[in-house]
């Protein structure tokens, strides 16, 4: 398949760009918000007041990678949940990336990270590479590569080759370290039950995850956290042959990038932050806004049901939803192979589901049959997070290695306390999650100074109701990051692209085009 000449490509999108931007009627002192054109794709206008990018995005450079790569289509494709379209016949190369377990302790030697190469069947080997980094609590493998190959525009494959990388603790090397009784009773905790006693019983299981992860570890569990990541996405840059990587981040992926762009700023390419959270948030304040954001998530997901005239969840989703969980707190429901669905385990079943609005279809019947006395449908979305071999692990080692402060059982009892009415989904499990990590060593070093000055203009985008964190906390991001332009989408779920047709032209349009938006776009749900 030849691919379209860069210069043609660009010159395509940046006219459809101006001719929508004129769409626009008058002056206007609000954000730039994305109209549809007749028979246009939306994209985002421009604000005719900002003033032009005084940086133009650099070109994206051709891999000469000095790692090897094995064939491994079949292989791949097999693991996932549907074939790829018919109009992308892929192919995909495994490797292998050796990290050090810990950046910040040499002695601890090394450890191997997957990395996926996904492009269409006929692209060149050296075809230009992006990286794909998903968060930790959704895809944080290399096969988050594959599935976004999945969905992009046939010209991102033309252009790219589609990098995945494990991030630490996910993938072939799974973090894997909690004894089950233990994380079980983290995932169970009774939103409802905040006494000394239940704290205190709470904090005992934390801390058998601490002692036996670093049993397993061998004294390596502060390898697991965003910082890590970032010297992993350098030396992973080096060993594609590039001098600037172009990538896409997601969640608290985009956080890594984030900081790989304060770090190494002339070694950025075409940058997408997609979702990342307040970079200056500590505890509590990082998990007050998380349960803010899933309530947002949660009206989002409500909306969405009731819109259909057969919501599973009737008329008042939150009703219904508080309703089972009251229930399950009473008394939870015991499965045919002898798992229980409980309060706890509701709430984050949800608090996964909610992050995936493709999802919520089956999310709302699962609840729904969880509310006629069928667990089966909620303890099946389960166990991709806290089954055998579930993210639930790595997902607790990076949140925990990711903040510095620790919190007491008492402070945590009246943070449950207050959150209960402020959020009262969410505000009780964010605040006994915070008990899994008081037990664990204290964070890494003081998060990453500088701007990123010097970095081409990064897109920073961020989502209204992302169960992750709110909309502000990407803006922060951006804020926080001298070349970032910021696009706000008034959806919902986690990670924005490639949603929607708005947030899809515009990021297609600095990946491929090198157009890169005016700061404060808004693209509509």
């Amino acid at each position: 398949m030849a691919r379209p000449p860069r210069h043609a490509v660009a010159a395509v999108l940046a006219c459809l760009a101006v001719l929508v931007a004129g769409c626009t009627v008058g002056p206007s002192q609000r954000p730039p918000v994305a109209v549809r054109g007749d028979n246009m794709p939306v994209v985002p206008t421009t604000d005719p007041a900002a003033p032009p990018s005084d940086q133009a995005l650099p070109e994206p450079q051709e891999q000469r990678a000095s790692m090897p790569f094995t064939e491994c289509t079949q292989d791949t494709l097999e693991t996932l949940p549907a074939p790829p379209p018919a109009d992308r016949p892929l192919r995909v190369e495994c490797g292998e990336l050796t990290v050090p377990a810990d950046p910040d302790q040499p002695g601890l030697g090394a450890a191997s990270l997957a990395v996926l190469r996904v492009s269409l069947a006929s692209a060149p080997e050296n075809q230009p590479p992006l990286l794909v980094l998903g968060d930790t609590t959704l895809e944080p493998t290399a096969r988050d590569a594959v599935l976004l190959a999945e969905r992009v525009a046939p010209e991102v494959l033309q252009e790219y080759t589609l990098i995945g990388l494990d991030r630490r603790g996910s993938g072939e090397d799974v973090l894997d370290c909690a004894p089950d009784d233990a994380r079980a009773a983290i995932v169970d905790a009774d939103p409802g039950r905040s006494s000394e006693s239940d704290l205190d019983a709470l904090l005992e299981e934390a801390r058998s995850v601490v002692q036996e992860c670093n049993l397993a570890l061998d004294g390596g569990l502060s390898g697991y956290r965003t910082a890590a990541t970032v010297s992993d996405i350098e030396i992973l840059r080096a060993a594609l042959g590039v001098g600037q990587l172009s990538a896409i981040g997601v969640g608290d992926g985009g956080a890594a990038l984030a900081d790989w762009a304060r770090t190494a700023p002339t070694a950025v390419g075409r940058l997408v932050l997609d979702g990342p959270p307040n970079p200056a948030l500590d505890e509590p304040d990082l998990s007050e806004s998380r349960a803010g954001a899933a309530e947002a998530a949660f009206g989002a997901f409500a909306v969405t049901c009731t819109a259909r005239s057969d919501c599973p969840l009737g008329p008042d989703p939150r009703a219904r939803v508080t309703a089972l969980v009251d229930q399950l707190r009473r008394q939870p429901l015991a499965a045919t192979d002898g798992r229980r669905l409980t309060a706890g385990a509701t709430i984050t079943a949800l608090l996964a589901g909610l992050a995936e609005p493709r999802g919520w279809p089956g999310l709302a019947t699962a609840l729904a049959a969880a509310g006629t006395g069928n667990p089966d449908p909620l303890l099946t979305l389960l166990d991709p997070l806290v089954g055998p071999r579930g993210r639930f692990d790595g997902m607790l080692a990076t949140s925990c290695n990711d903040v510095h402060r620790r919190l007491s059982p008492g402070e945590i009892g009246d943070l449950a306390q207050r959150w209960r009415t402020s959020y009262p989904l969410f505000g009780s499990t964010f605040a006994l999650r915070l008990l899994a990590c008081a037990p664990w060593p204290a964070g890494g070093p003081a998060p990453t100074a500088g701007q990123g000055e010097g970095a081409p203009p990064i897109l920073v985008i961020g989502t209204a109701a992302d169960p992750r964190g709110p909309q502000d906390g990407s803006r922060r991001t951006a804020d926080s990051l001298a070349t970032a332009r910021f696009l706000g989408w008034q959806g919902a779920g986690t990670g924005a692209y490639p949603r929607t047709p708005c947030v899809t032209a515009a990021v297609d349009a600095m990946l491929v085009g090198g157009i890169a938006p005016q700061a404060g776009t808004l693209c509509p749900p």
